[in-house]
Order: C-alpha cells, then sequence, then structure tokens
C-alpha cells in the first residue's frame, strides 16, 4: 500500500528535520525553506521567499520540472510531486 499525502508530508518533515503533524497541512514557509536546504536549492539571505517561488525551486533542482517557474508551483505539492521529494531526500 502506498504511503498516503500526509503520511509523506510527515516523512519530509522528519527527514528534514522538522517535526511531524498530526493534522493535514500543507507546508509553512519555514519547512519550504528547510526542504530548499535539504534539495539545495539556494534561497538566499533575507527574507524568505513566496511559497510557489520555493515549491518550484524544489521540483526544479530533483528534476520535477524543466524551469524553475513559480507559476507551475502555485498550489500545493500534489502527490506524485511529494513522492519524488521524499525519494530525492531518502537518496540524500
Amino acid at each position: 500500500m502506498s504511503p498516503t499525502v500526509d503520511e509523506l508530508r510527515n516523512e519530509i518533515r522528519v527527514e528534514t528535520g522538522r517535526y511531524e503533524r498530526v493534522e493535514s497541512t500543507a507546508f509553512t514557509k519555514e519547512a519550504l525553506a528547510a526542504i530548499c536546504e535539504a534539495v539545495g536549492y539556494e534561497i538566499g539571505p533575507g527574507s524568505l521567499p513566496p511559497k510557489p517561488e520555493m515549491r518550484a525551486g524544489i521540483l526544479w533542482t530533483i528534476g520535477e520540472l524543466e524551469e524553475n517557474d513559480p507559476e507551475e508551483a502555485s498550489g500545493a505539492f500534489r502527490k506524485a510531486q511529494l513522492e519524488a521529494i521524499a525519494e530525492a531526500l531518502r537518496e540524500e
């Protein structure tokens, strides 16, 4: 049986040094920043960029997007994207 979206999010949180959540929630900006760091996507100093920018950067870095385009990542990660992120983190 494949993991649920919630299980994948929690696996990613744990792999990036964050904490598991009991309730189903999308990633916070801080959690996205931790994922960016874990996959090697530089977000630069200062305040955190918008969520779509960080999501696009993550997906681009792991090869799920051909271009680093925030418009391609305007919503929460889909299950297949979460699976790809979890797999990339497992390989680290």
